[in-house]
């Protein structure tokens, strides 16, 4: 076991992209993936001056980001894209949710696009950044797969289900931030109206704690993986029942938190 917990340690050590959750949950969310000297955002969904305020809460000026990556359109992914405008970062979104996104400079606006069907690679210094399609209401949303060669982070935040070519997207990642955003008993027992309950648990919403444990059983070898769970409902979910759902998951597989893998809620 020894063995085993200094491996793990050793693996920590060697992951050469560092993850900074500026933000997450239904007010906002926003992710900083630094490489070397370079980063980049992932989603810019709580206002510019709180970005701005939270990076250098981690060392991080807002004149160094050198892109931001949104999933999708909605406001809670794209309120600080101010921030663009101010320090001249390019921005990239998929055609679709170009139509949802405004007020960003004509000269900084990117596209993610696609060959056959499939998103073309992003070459961005050490970074290469993959995105792919996800399910939700929204125009056309996508997760994204990133790697600086040495390490590989998979982001998958809203989406109502996970589907095989999105496991096929994730697999061999280093570190997945996934969203875990309710309990289904909770939110049929809860006050939302039934529109917005269907819409959380179509397959086209948000995923449960069940759908989330579920994905990592598929994606998750034991070898010192990082785990991020993200997007929690602070109305249909707890932080300590979505980590219970994935460990207990895990632990079916024979893996341990601490021992095979790590984990964190944010």
């Amino acid at each position: 076991m020894k063995y085993a917990l200094d491996a793990m340690a050793s693996w920590r050590e060697e992951t050469t992209i560092k993850v900074n959750i500026l933000a997450s949950g239904s007010a906002g969310n926003c992710i900083a993936l630094t490489t070397g000297e370079k980063t980049i955002l992932i989603d810019a969904g709580v206002a510019k001056t709180k970005i701005e305020k939270r990076l250098l809460e981690v060392g991080i000026r807002s004149d160094e980001v050198a892109a931001i990556f949104i999933t999708h359109a909605h406001g809670d992914h794209t309120k600080g894209l101010p921030l663009a405008n101010k320090y001249r970062i390019p921005v990239y979104a998929t055609q679709g949710e170009w139509k949802g996104i405004s007020g960003v400079d004509e000269e900084l606006r990117r596209e993610c696009e696609t060959t056959y069907g499939l998103y073309d690679l992003i070459l961005l210094d050490e970074f290469e950044i993959r995105p792919f399609g996800v399910h939700h209401d929204a125009y056309e949303p996508i997760g994204y797969s990133i790697t600086d060669i040495e390490t590989r982070v998979s982001i998958c935040l809203d989406t109502g289900k996970i589907d095989e070519e999105m496991l096929v997207s994730m697999d061999d990642s280093d570190i997945y931030i996934i969203e875990s955003n309710h309990e289904p008993a909770m939110v049929e027992a809860g006050g939302y109206p039934d529109v917005v309950k269907a819409r959380i648990l179509s397959d086209n919403g948000h995923l449960s704690n069940e759908q989330t444990a579920g994905a990592l059983q598929r994606l998750i070898r034991g070898c010192g993986e990082r785990i991020y769970l993200t997007h929690l409902s602070s109305k249909n979910n707890m932080p300590t029942l979505a980590e219970m759902t994935v460990k207990q998951a895990l632990k079916h597989n024979g893996f341990v938190a601490g021992k095979h893998y790590e984990i964190e809620v944010v």
